[in-house]
């Protein structure tokens, strides 16, 4: 066989499984660590460049708003390159964006960051749409969540070095005092100061481009097979008999409905919490561990599938368990209240719970994708990329969030959490069994069966 064979997931020896899988997790280990070091970017971002929380939760729309336009563009430039000339192009897009940071930096110039960020989301777009129909397919169904939950561990454990990598590399112990100092400077200092502070992102980032770029040329080299998604089982032939379009597949549509929302309930928990501990006079320099302790919650909820999946829970099941967590911790924000210390911090209570929904989030992901993609045969790939355009929710519930916040307060604007994690119930237990569209033209009404 040839590096650049196109094979069948049933000709996939035992080995060839395992090098892959290792090789997919080590992708997403890096999307983690692009991905969530928007947590402390956004804090950051705000005080460099002097913004609103509006203008700060742009960051994750420029950087998500990517999957929405590029997803599909990206399944068909996986069509014609095949899966690993895909995701090399996928990585040095991703190097390019990187390499923006520098003139971004050197003129302080916050719109330069949201051009960066968007390149750096096109091409995490593409890797993505590669990656998560990779993973799912690359062995028994009943076991994808299983499979997806151990790259959630690798994408989540970048995620808590993430954020404490770049405040260990960006920040300083004498920063806190230059945070207090600088409403009382005057403007050339304060501007003096600033461009000092945000100049400080140069390095790290000339740093991850290379890494980036050198990643791509690996995994273009790499045993990592090309796999055949256009063969069809007689079964799914004969199901998918007459269709001709992949909106006719009600429950990949719900599907990627409540990827959009369980996805931007994600980083709202995660990108959110640094600004409401600052709320609690918690310092930044403080403050940054806290999207650890959630992505921690999260790799605790991933262990937990991998180990009950499939031997003694289903992945149905698992899903519907975190989706009613999600709904309950989030009404536990709004309305819990009073002071308590843990882990050696003073604060709120509800703090806690926005941690928590790290656990709750946990096998969201895991459990949406096998369901959406079921049956899907010939479509699969196109599937994936709708899917996919879901992860623009992370670009859109927090600004909505931010927006709120300016608005009504951080603690109201959790209320956004409340009718995602209803919807994401809906889908666990109902919509992802629905398979017809159909029309009740008695009534006028649409209908799913």
């Amino acid at each position: 066989m040839t590096k650049n064979a196109t094979i069948q997931v049933g000709s996939l020896n035992r080995r060839q499984v395992t090098i892959s899988i290792a090789i997919i997790g080590v992708m997403f280990f890096m999307f983690g660590f692009v991905s969530w070091v928007n947590a402390i970017l956004i804090p950051y971002f705000k005080i460099a460049c002097e913004l609103n929380n509006f203008q700060a939760y742009l960051v994750t729309f420029a950087f998500y708003i990517s999957y929405f336009i590029m997803s599909v563009p990206a399944s068909y430039l996986l069509k014609s390159t095949g899966f690993k000339r895909g995701m090399m192009t996928g990585f040095w897009i991703m190097a390019a964006g990187a390499f923006l940071f520098v003139p971004a930096a050197a003129t302080r110039t916050y719109g330069i960051f949201l051009v960066a960020l968007f390149i750096l989301g096109t091409g995490l777009a593409i890797l993505q749409t590669a990656a998560n129909p990779y993973i799912t397919i690359l062995g028994p169904k009943e076991r994808a969540a299983q499979r997806i939950s151990i790259m959630g561990i690798c994408n989540k454990a970048a995620g808590i070095l993430a954020p404490l990598i770049f405040a260990a590399v960006v920040l300083r112990a004498t920063d806190s005092d230059l945070f207090r100092q600088l409403p009382l400077m005057s403007e050339a200092q304060k501007d003096a100061a600033l461009d000092e502070l945000i100049s400080r992102v140069i390095v790290p980032y000339i740093c991850v481009g290379v890494f980036l770029f050198l990643l791509g040329l690996m995994i273009r080299f790499s045993p990592l097979p090309d796999i055949d998604t256009e063969q069809e089982s007689p079964e799914i032939r004969q199901a998918n008999e007459g269709k001709s379009g992949i909106l006719q597949f009600p429950h990949l549509v719900l599907g990627a409905v409540a990827i959009f929302l369980h996805v931007g309930t994600q980083v709202i928990a995660i990108d959110t919490i640094i600004g409401y501990a600052g709320s609690m006079n918690i310092p930044l320099l403080e403050a940054k561990v806290f999207p650890s302790y959630t992505l921690f919650c999260t790799i605790c909820g991933y262990v937990t599938g991998i180990l009950l999946i499939p031997k003694f829970i289903s992945q149905v099941k698992a899903l519907q368990i975190c989706t009613m967590l999600g709904t309950l911790f989030s009404l536990l924000i709004i309305f819990a209240k009073g002071q308590i210390s843990l882990l050696g911090h003073q604060a709120d209570i509800s703090i806690w719970f926005v941690v928590l929904l790290g656990l709750a989030n946990s096998l969201i992901w895991a459990g949406i994708w096998p369901l959406a993609l079921e049956g899907l045969g010939k479509f699969t790939k196109l599937g994936a990329s709708v899917l996919i355009m879901g992860l623009s929710g992370n670009a859109i519930l927090p600004v909505i969030y931010g927006h709120f916040a300016d608005l009504h307060g951080l603690r109201e604007a959790y209320w956004v959490l409340v009718p995602c994690y209803l919807y994401l119930v809906y889908y666990a237990v109902y919509g992802h069994r629905v398979r017809h569209w159909s029309v009740k033209s008695s009534e006028g009404k649409v209908a799913v069966q």
